[in-house]
């Protein structure tokens, strides 16, 4: 192991980086499989359903039923003749 460590710190700079970010990229491609394998696994075993449950969230109709109602007022329009119209544009 000593003399990989001495053979590598006599290699030229540009091969020691090349050593470096060659072991980075493979150790963290491990890390990142290793973490896409854990993920998956924890999808596999996650239950919606019981979820929900443990929410008790309300349903939508609850909900609804608790607003209060909207209701629009009616409005009455009276209704004008021709000589009313004229009335009101000669004001």
């Amino acid at each position: 192991m000593k003399g990989l460590i001495k053979k590598i710190q006599g290699l030229p700079e540009y091969k020691r980086k090349i050593i470096l970010w060659s072991a980075i990229v493979i150790l963290g491609l491990g890390l990142i499989s290793l973490y896409i394998k854990n993920v998956q696994e924890k999808l596999r075993s996650f239950e919606a359903e019981k979820l929900k449950e443990g929410l008790q969230l309300p349903s939508f109709e609850e909900i609804f039923k608790e607003l209060p109602k909207f209701e629009m007022p009616e409005i009455e329009v009276p209704e004008i003749d021709e000589e009313g119209l004229r009335e009101l544009e000669s004001r």
